[in-house]
């Protein structure tokens, strides 16, 4: 069966060279989705998180660099309480259908569960870096080991 493992980076360059580690390892690299909060915070619209189209190359192509062309729906969306941050991989098609739920709700519709959530949250507030991904029983191991070697922690299994 089929786990999610998420872990927080400090800076998006960890997130990515574990990313290319893991797609390297060939371990699914489909399957794996960054979270980053751009600095610009001036671009919101009230309560709701909306996919902000005009930016999504530019604020993706910096705070994603590369990886974002290799994951599946990048873009970028405002998050109330967060501001603009960008997004590559599953979570970012479940971030743009959300109307509500943000981040949480993004992270519990990959596996994450509620009551974890909020950590995650608060890094990616305070500029860390969300890395997802999925692994099987057998590689479940090899993957963590992967994260925590780029720099990966609060490292979880679920």
């Amino acid at each position: 069966m089929d786990k999610t493992v998420i872990a927080l980076f400090d800076t998006r360059q960890d997130a990515e060279n574990a990313a290319y580690e893991l797609r390297s390892q060939n371990l699914r690299m489909d399957d794996i989705s960054i979270v980053a909060k751009d600095g610009a915070e001036n671009n919101t619209e009230g309560d709701q998180m909306t996919n902000d189209n005009i930016s999504d190359g530019v604020t993706t192509g910096s705070v994603l660099g590369g990886l974002a062309g290799l994951l599946i729906g990048a873009g970028s969306f405002v998050v109330p309480g967060l501001g603009v941050i960008a997004a590559a991989g599953p979570i970012a098609g479940l971030l743009s259908g959300a109307i509500t739920g943000g981040i949480v709700g993004g992270l519990i519709d990959l596996g994450i569960p509620e009551s974890a959530t909020p950590r995650y949250e608060q890094g990616l507030r305070e500029g860390k870096v969300i890395l997802t991904t999925k692994a099987t029983d057998e590689n479940v191991d090899a993957v963590t080991d992967i994260l925590k070697n780029f720099g990966g922690f609060d490292v979880e299994v679920h």
